[in-house]
């Protein structure tokens, strides 16, 4: 790995940890108000977003940001970071230890890096997806730095399924997996990649909660396929606050023809 992809890992891997240490502290502590979108954000979020936009400008000059918190149009640089300062904001006020931190690093409006930061649990995941970028990217998703992959098992009773809230139409009888309902949309995806899952669907994503998680996905091998419209690339001054990228991630490619008919009764 040369030296530029080293010096974004380090960047994403030390940010995300000093930054998660202090969320920890506020873990379960802190009230949280309702935005216009119907989401929830503390002092914790804001705070956390300020701090990992003034690390980006102190070692990135020049690079984009876009971030849930506060710039929410894409600038249309060739560099941009992308973040989730804190994806899974209910969890975290009420104390359920599951929520990431999320970075995206896109290149010319398409991700090619993705780090994903779960403090409760001691997780960190990263992953390079070069796509049609035509960069020299490393290669591969890792999880606290080793290697990995999506499932290549068929599905039965004793697999899992993934839903988000918005999302629970699609059980019906018949459903080949068991579901389960995490409330964090990058964790979500983040189980398919590792082959704890074989899919999940979240009906209303953002970019942030994506930009992160698509790296990792694919470069796990995991196949990601949009219901609706292809979030990446973005589009230069465009404002993402109030667009949605319903989703839908499988282990393997046969599997979107499983998992697509169960879900033609959930809302996009």
């Amino acid at each position: 790995m040369n030296d530029f992809w080293t010096t974004i890992l380090d960047f994403a891997q030390t940010t995300t940890t000093r930054v998660g240490k202090q969320l920890m502290q506020d873990f379960g502590k802190v009230q949280a108000s309702q935005k216009a979108d119907g989401s929830l954000v503390t002092q914790a979020d804001k705070w956390a977003d300020q701090e990992i936009r003034d690390a980006i400008a102190s070692n990135f000059s020049g690079y984009g940001i876009l971030t849930e918190e506060s710039d929410q149009s894409f600038p249309g640089t060739e560099w941009c970071w992308v973040i989730d300062p804190l994806d899974g904001t209910t969890n975290f006020t009420r104390g359920i230890p599951l929520w990431t931190i999320s970075l995206g690093l896109l290149y010319r409006g398409t991700p090619i890096f993705g780090y994903v930061y779960a403090p409760t649990l001691n997780q960190a995941f990263h992953g390079f997806w070069a796509g049609s970028s035509g960069l020299a990217t490393p290669t591969g998703a890792f999880l606290n730095n080793h290697p990995i992959h999506s499932s290549i098992d068929s599905p039965s009773n004793n697999h899992f399924f993934n839903l988000c809230s918005r999302s629970t139409a699609a059980i019906q009888n018949g459903f080949p997996c068991k579901i389960r309902m995490l409330g964090v949309a990058s964790y979500n995806f983040l189980t398919v990649a590792t082959g704890a899952t074989l899919g999940g669907i979240e009906a209303t994503p953002k970019v942030w909660d994506l930009a992160g998680a698509w790296v990792i996905v694919q470069a796990a091998g995991g196949v990601w396929f949009s219901l609706k419209s292809e979030p990446f690339p973005l589009s230069a001054g465009e404002d993402y606050s109030d667009r949605s990228f319903p989703t839908l991630v499988v282990s393997r490619p046969e599997l979107i023809l499983v998992f697509q008919p169960f879900l033609e009764s959930v809302k996009i």
